[in-house]
Protein backbone atom coordinates (compact mmCIF):
# COMPACT_ATOMS: atom_id res chain seq x y z
CA UNK A 1 0.00 0.00 0.00
CA UNK A 2 1.35 3.44 -0.94
CA UNK A 3 2.08 6.02 1.74
CA UNK A 4 -0.61 8.46 2.78
CA UNK A 5 0.17 11.98 1.57
CA UNK A 6 -0.14 15.17 3.60
CA UNK A 7 0.09 18.66 2.13
CA UNK A 8 1.69 21.00 4.69
CA UNK A 9 1.08 24.74 4.39
CA UNK A 10 3.50 26.85 6.41
CA UNK A 11 7.07 28.10 6.73
CA UNK A 12 9.15 24.93 6.42
CA UNK A 13 12.33 26.51 7.88
CA UNK A 14 10.77 27.00 11.33
CA UNK A 15 11.85 24.55 14.03
CA UNK A 16 8.21 23.92 15.06
CA UNK A 17 7.25 23.06 11.49
CA UNK A 18 10.25 20.76 11.07
CA UNK A 19 9.32 18.92 14.30
CA UNK A 20 5.72 18.54 13.14
CA UNK A 21 6.63 17.20 9.69
CA UNK A 22 9.45 14.92 10.87
CA UNK A 23 7.19 13.43 13.55
CA UNK A 24 4.54 12.62 10.97
CA UNK A 25 7.11 10.96 8.72
CA UNK A 26 8.68 8.99 11.55
CA UNK A 27 5.59 7.88 13.46
CA UNK A 28 2.91 7.98 10.78
CA UNK A 29 4.93 6.94 7.72
CA UNK A 30 3.41 9.90 5.87
CA UNK A 31 4.76 11.48 2.72
CA UNK A 32 4.87 15.26 3.24
CA UNK A 33 4.41 17.75 0.41
CA UNK A 34 4.91 21.44 1.24
CA UNK A 35 3.86 24.87 0.03
CA UNK A 36 4.69 28.25 1.52
CA UNK A 37 4.70 31.93 0.73
CA UNK A 38 8.04 33.07 -0.70
CA UNK A 39 7.93 36.73 0.39
CA UNK A 40 9.49 37.39 3.83
CA UNK A 41 7.47 39.13 6.54
CA UNK A 42 10.20 41.34 8.05
CA UNK A 43 9.32 44.90 6.99
CA UNK A 44 6.21 46.92 6.20
CA UNK A 45 7.29 46.99 2.55
CA UNK A 46 7.75 43.20 2.32
CA UNK A 47 4.46 42.61 4.18
CA UNK A 48 2.61 44.49 1.41
CA UNK A 49 4.01 42.11 -1.23
CA UNK A 50 3.31 39.15 1.05
CA UNK A 51 -0.37 40.15 1.17
CA UNK A 52 -0.41 40.32 -2.63
CA UNK A 53 1.17 36.86 -2.80
CA UNK A 54 -1.33 35.54 -0.26
CA UNK A 55 -4.20 36.78 -2.47
CA UNK A 56 -3.11 34.29 -5.17
CA UNK A 57 -2.29 31.59 -2.61
CA UNK A 58 -5.50 29.60 -3.10
CA UNK A 59 -4.73 29.19 -6.80
CA UNK A 60 -1.31 27.72 -5.97
CA UNK A 61 -2.67 25.48 -3.21
CA UNK A 62 -5.37 24.06 -5.48
CA UNK A 63 -2.71 23.47 -8.11
CA UNK A 64 -0.65 21.52 -5.54
CA UNK A 65 -3.74 19.52 -4.58
CA UNK A 66 -4.48 18.64 -8.21
CA UNK A 67 -0.86 17.59 -8.85
CA UNK A 68 -0.31 15.56 -5.67
CA UNK A 69 -3.78 14.35 -4.58
CA UNK A 70 -3.04 14.55 -0.84
CA UNK A 71 -5.06 12.48 1.63
CA UNK A 72 -5.06 15.34 4.12
CA UNK A 73 -3.98 18.98 4.49
CA UNK A 74 -2.41 20.57 7.58
CA UNK A 75 -1.53 24.21 8.17
CA UNK A 76 0.06 26.67 10.57
CA UNK A 77 -1.78 29.82 11.74
CA UNK A 78 -5.55 30.04 11.55
CA UNK A 79 -5.50 33.49 9.93
CA UNK A 80 -3.26 32.68 6.96
CA UNK A 81 -2.27 29.17 5.90
CA UNK A 82 -5.12 27.70 7.95
CA UNK A 83 -7.60 29.82 5.98
CA UNK A 84 -6.13 28.58 2.68
CA UNK A 85 -6.33 25.00 3.93
CA UNK A 86 -10.00 25.48 4.80
CA UNK A 87 -10.67 26.84 1.30
CA UNK A 88 -8.70 24.10 -0.47
CA UNK A 89 -11.55 21.58 -0.63
CA UNK A 90 -9.38 18.82 0.86
CA UNK A 91 -10.72 16.82 3.79
CA UNK A 92 -9.65 16.15 6.46
CA UNK A 93 -7.95 19.44 7.34
CA UNK A 94 -5.99 20.10 10.54
CA UNK A 95 -5.02 23.65 11.45
CA UNK A 96 -2.77 24.82 14.28
CA UNK A 97 -3.02 28.05 16.20
CA UNK A 98 0.54 29.24 16.71
CA UNK A 99 0.29 31.63 19.65
CA UNK A 100 -1.98 32.50 22.55
CA UNK A 101 -4.11 33.85 19.70
CA UNK A 102 -3.43 34.26 16.00
CA UNK A 103 -5.26 37.62 16.14
CA UNK A 104 -1.99 39.51 16.46
CA UNK A 105 -0.98 42.27 16.81
CA UNK A 106 -4.00 43.19 18.87
CA UNK A 107 -4.02 46.79 17.58
CA UNK A 108 -3.91 45.75 13.91
CA UNK A 109 -6.27 47.63 11.58
CA UNK A 110 -6.90 44.26 9.91
CA UNK A 111 -8.23 42.69 13.12
CA UNK A 112 -11.93 42.62 12.03
CA UNK A 113 -10.93 40.87 8.79
CA UNK A 114 -8.65 38.45 10.64
CA UNK A 115 -11.54 37.51 12.95
CA UNK A 116 -13.73 36.64 9.95
CA UNK A 117 -10.94 34.61 8.33
CA UNK A 118 -10.18 32.78 11.58
CA UNK A 119 -13.85 31.98 12.21
CA UNK A 120 -14.11 30.41 8.75
CA UNK A 121 -10.94 28.36 9.31
CA UNK A 122 -12.14 27.13 12.70
CA UNK A 123 -15.55 26.23 11.27
CA UNK A 124 -14.20 24.24 8.31
CA UNK A 125 -11.35 22.46 10.12
CA UNK A 126 -11.71 18.78 10.92
CA UNK A 127 -9.13 19.05 13.71
CA UNK A 128 -7.70 22.10 15.51
CA UNK A 129 -4.36 21.90 17.29
CA UNK A 130 -3.84 23.78 20.55
CA UNK A 131 -0.22 23.05 21.37
CA UNK A 132 -0.93 24.08 24.98
CA UNK A 133 -3.82 24.94 27.34
CA UNK A 134 -3.34 28.71 26.97
CA UNK A 135 -4.46 28.50 23.34
CA UNK A 136 -7.87 27.15 24.26
CA UNK A 137 -8.82 30.39 26.05
CA UNK A 138 -9.10 32.43 22.84
CA UNK A 139 -10.70 29.46 21.07
CA UNK A 140 -13.52 29.37 23.61
CA UNK A 141 -13.98 33.13 23.24
CA UNK A 142 -14.28 32.56 19.47
CA UNK A 143 -16.98 29.87 20.14
CA UNK A 144 -14.92 27.06 18.64
CA UNK A 145 -16.41 23.57 18.76
CA UNK A 146 -14.02 22.25 21.43
CA UNK A 147 -14.75 18.64 20.44
CA UNK A 148 -12.54 19.34 17.41
CA UNK A 149 -9.62 20.62 19.51
CA UNK A 150 -6.61 18.48 20.41
CA UNK A 151 -4.64 19.98 23.32
CA UNK A 152 -1.18 18.44 23.09
CA UNK A 153 2.31 19.87 22.49
CA UNK A 154 4.40 18.33 19.73
CA UNK A 155 7.09 17.78 22.34
CA UNK A 156 10.86 17.55 22.03
CA UNK A 157 13.26 14.68 21.40
CA UNK A 158 14.46 13.71 24.87
CA UNK A 159 17.29 11.64 23.42
CA UNK A 160 18.83 14.85 22.08
CA UNK A 161 18.10 17.19 24.97
CA UNK A 162 19.29 16.49 28.49
CA UNK A 163 20.70 13.01 27.92
CA UNK A 164 23.98 14.09 29.57
CA UNK A 165 24.61 15.51 33.01
CA UNK A 166 24.57 19.31 33.11
CA UNK A 167 27.92 20.99 33.77
CA UNK A 168 26.40 23.22 36.52
CA UNK A 169 28.99 26.01 36.21
CA UNK A 170 30.18 27.95 39.28
CA UNK A 171 29.14 31.34 37.86
CA UNK A 172 26.08 32.65 36.06
CA UNK A 173 26.08 31.18 32.55
CA UNK A 174 22.82 32.28 30.97
CA UNK A 175 21.44 31.35 27.56
CA UNK A 176 18.77 32.91 25.32
CA UNK A 177 17.49 30.97 22.30
CA UNK A 178 14.77 33.19 20.81
CA UNK A 179 14.73 35.09 17.49
CA UNK A 180 16.15 38.62 17.62
CA UNK A 181 12.87 40.47 17.16
CA UNK A 182 11.23 43.12 19.33
CA UNK A 183 8.58 40.70 20.64
CA UNK A 184 11.27 38.74 22.50
CA UNK A 185 12.68 41.78 24.35
CA UNK A 186 16.38 40.97 24.24
CA UNK A 187 17.04 44.60 25.21
CA UNK A 188 15.38 43.94 28.60
CA UNK A 189 17.70 40.96 29.12
CA UNK A 190 20.78 43.02 28.28
CA UNK A 191 19.69 45.81 30.66
CA UNK A 192 19.29 43.25 33.45
CA UNK A 193 22.83 42.01 32.88
CA UNK A 194 23.98 45.63 32.79
CA UNK A 195 22.75 45.84 36.41
CA UNK A 196 24.73 42.67 37.26
CA UNK A 197 27.81 44.37 35.79
CA UNK A 198 27.35 47.41 38.08
CA UNK A 199 27.07 45.01 41.06
CA UNK A 200 30.34 43.35 39.94
CA UNK A 201 28.65 39.94 39.53
CA UNK A 202 30.45 37.73 37.02
CA UNK A 203 28.47 36.15 34.18
CA UNK A 204 28.54 34.86 30.63
CA UNK A 205 25.49 35.46 28.42
CA UNK A 206 25.01 33.42 25.24
CA UNK A 207 22.43 34.70 22.74
CA UNK A 208 21.50 32.28 19.96
CA UNK A 209 19.45 33.31 16.94
CA UNK A 210 19.29 35.97 14.28
CA UNK A 211 16.94 38.81 13.43
CA UNK A 212 16.54 42.47 12.58
CA UNK A 213 17.40 43.62 16.13
CA UNK A 214 20.97 42.25 16.05
CA UNK A 215 22.83 45.51 15.28
CA UNK A 216 20.77 47.47 17.81
CA UNK A 217 21.38 44.86 20.52
CA UNK A 218 25.13 44.86 19.88
CA UNK A 219 25.15 48.66 20.27
CA UNK A 220 23.23 48.34 23.56
CA UNK A 221 25.71 45.75 24.87
CA UNK A 222 28.53 48.18 24.09
CA UNK A 223 26.70 51.05 25.80
CA UNK A 224 26.19 48.90 28.92
CA UNK A 225 29.87 47.88 28.77
CA UNK A 226 29.04 44.17 28.80
CA UNK A 227 30.04 43.36 25.21
CA UNK A 228 32.95 41.16 26.38
CA UNK A 229 30.49 39.05 28.45
CA UNK A 230 27.86 38.62 25.73
CA UNK A 231 28.28 36.12 22.89
CA UNK A 232 25.93 36.71 19.93
CA UNK A 233 26.20 33.33 18.19
CA UNK A 234 23.69 33.93 15.39
CA UNK A 235 21.66 31.09 13.93
CA UNK A 236 23.12 27.67 14.70
CA UNK A 237 22.20 24.10 13.68
CA UNK A 238 19.64 22.62 16.06
CA UNK A 239 22.09 19.76 16.63
CA UNK A 240 24.50 22.20 18.35
CA UNK A 241 21.88 23.49 20.80
CA UNK A 242 21.73 20.64 23.36
CA UNK A 243 25.41 21.00 24.33
CA UNK A 244 25.08 24.77 24.74
CA UNK A 245 22.04 24.32 27.01
CA UNK A 246 23.87 21.71 29.07
CA UNK A 247 26.81 24.12 29.54
CA UNK A 248 24.46 26.82 30.88
CA UNK A 249 22.69 27.03 34.23
CA UNK A 250 20.02 29.68 33.53
CA UNK A 251 17.65 29.97 30.55
CA UNK A 252 16.02 33.35 29.96
CA UNK A 253 13.08 34.20 27.69
CA UNK A 254 11.23 37.53 27.88
CA UNK A 255 8.53 37.49 25.15
CA UNK A 256 5.49 39.76 25.40
CA UNK A 257 3.26 37.01 24.00
CA UNK A 258 3.66 33.23 24.00
CA UNK A 259 1.74 30.16 22.95
CA UNK A 260 3.81 27.06 23.61
CA UNK A 261 7.59 27.43 23.55
CA UNK A 262 9.58 24.42 22.37
CA UNK A 263 12.73 26.27 23.44
CA UNK A 264 11.41 26.39 27.03
CA UNK A 265 10.82 22.62 26.95
CA UNK A 266 14.36 22.12 25.58
CA UNK A 267 15.80 24.13 28.47
CA UNK A 268 13.65 22.29 31.03
CA UNK A 269 14.82 18.96 29.62
CA UNK A 270 18.47 20.05 29.75
CA UNK A 271 18.64 20.93 33.47
CA UNK A 272 18.76 24.60 32.56
CA UNK A 273 16.83 26.71 35.10
CA UNK A 274 14.09 28.85 33.42
CA UNK A 275 13.40 32.54 34.08
CA UNK A 276 10.59 33.72 31.77
CA UNK A 277 7.93 36.42 31.43
CA UNK A 278 4.82 36.25 33.60
CA UNK A 279 2.32 35.69 30.78
CA UNK A 280 -0.32 32.95 30.29
CA UNK A 281 1.73 30.91 27.79
CA UNK A 282 4.53 30.51 30.35
CA UNK A 283 2.27 30.21 33.40
CA UNK A 284 1.00 26.89 31.96
CA UNK A 285 4.42 25.35 32.61
CA UNK A 286 6.25 27.52 35.18
CA UNK A 287 5.19 28.37 38.75
CA UNK A 288 7.14 31.22 40.36
CA UNK A 289 9.91 29.95 42.64
CA UNK A 290 8.58 26.41 42.38
CA UNK A 291 10.19 25.28 39.13
CA UNK A 292 11.38 28.58 37.69
CA UNK A 293 10.70 32.30 37.92
CA UNK A 294 8.13 34.59 36.32
CA UNK A 295 8.99 38.22 35.54
CA UNK A 296 6.53 40.99 34.60
CA UNK A 297 6.90 42.19 31.00
CA UNK A 298 9.77 44.68 30.51
CA UNK A 299 10.81 44.70 34.19
CA UNK A 300 14.58 44.44 33.76
CA UNK A 301 15.25 45.45 37.38
CA UNK A 302 13.23 42.52 38.73
CA UNK A 303 14.83 40.26 36.13
CA UNK A 304 18.28 41.21 37.46
CA UNK A 305 17.19 40.56 41.06
CA UNK A 306 15.67 37.16 40.18
CA UNK A 307 18.74 36.04 38.22
CA UNK A 308 20.86 36.79 41.31
CA UNK A 309 18.35 35.06 43.62
CA UNK A 310 18.24 31.96 41.42
CA UNK A 311 22.02 31.71 41.23
CA UNK A 312 22.51 32.19 44.97
CA UNK A 313 19.88 29.56 45.85
CA UNK A 314 21.67 26.60 44.30
CA UNK A 315 19.86 23.85 46.24
CA UNK A 316 16.47 25.20 45.20
CA UNK A 317 17.66 25.54 41.59
CA UNK A 318 18.97 21.98 41.49
CA UNK A 319 15.69 20.60 42.85
CA UNK A 320 13.71 22.66 40.33
CA UNK A 321 15.63 21.41 37.29
CA UNK A 322 15.08 17.77 38.35
CA UNK A 323 11.36 18.49 38.68
CA UNK A 324 11.34 20.12 35.23
CA UNK A 325 13.05 17.17 33.56
CA UNK A 326 10.43 14.81 35.00
CA UNK A 327 7.63 17.14 33.84
CA UNK A 328 8.93 17.23 30.25
CA UNK A 329 9.34 13.44 30.21
CA UNK A 330 5.69 13.04 31.26
CA UNK A 331 4.11 15.82 29.17
CA UNK A 332 6.31 16.84 26.24
CA UNK A 333 7.97 13.68 24.95
CA UNK A 334 8.11 14.00 21.15
CA UNK A 335 8.12 10.24 20.62
CA UNK A 336 4.89 9.81 22.58
CA UNK A 337 3.03 12.96 21.52
CA UNK A 338 3.82 12.82 17.81
CA UNK A 339 2.76 9.17 17.71
CA UNK A 340 -0.62 10.20 19.15
CA UNK A 341 -0.94 13.01 16.59
CA UNK A 342 0.07 10.78 13.66
CA UNK A 343 -2.40 8.07 14.74
CA UNK A 344 -5.17 10.69 14.94
CA UNK A 345 -4.45 11.77 11.36
CA UNK A 346 -4.68 8.17 10.15
CA UNK A 347 -8.03 7.85 11.95
CA UNK A 348 -9.36 10.99 10.25
CA UNK A 349 -8.23 9.79 6.81
CA UNK A 350 -9.71 6.34 7.39
CA UNK A 351 -13.03 7.88 8.51
CA UNK A 352 -13.15 10.01 5.34
CA UNK A 353 -12.57 6.99 3.09
CA UNK A 354 -15.05 4.64 4.82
Amino acid sequence: MSKRKILFLGETYRADAITWMNGLKEFGDFEIITWELKTPNHTLFSRFFRILEFSTGLFHVKKMVKMNQPDMIIAERTTSYGFLAALSGVKPVAIAQQGRTDLWPENSVLLPLKKIIQHYAFEKATLIHAWGPVMTISMRVAHVDMKKVMVLPKGIDLEKFGNKESSNPSKIKAIVTRSLTTDYRHDIILKAFGILKTKEIDFDLTIIGDGKELAKLKRLANKLQIESKVNFMGRIPNTALPKLLEQSNIYISMPITEGVSASLFEAMASNCYPIVTDIPGNQSWIKHRENGQLIPIDDFEMLAEEIIWAFENKEYRNAAVLKNRKFVEENANYKINMKIIANKYHELIYAKNN
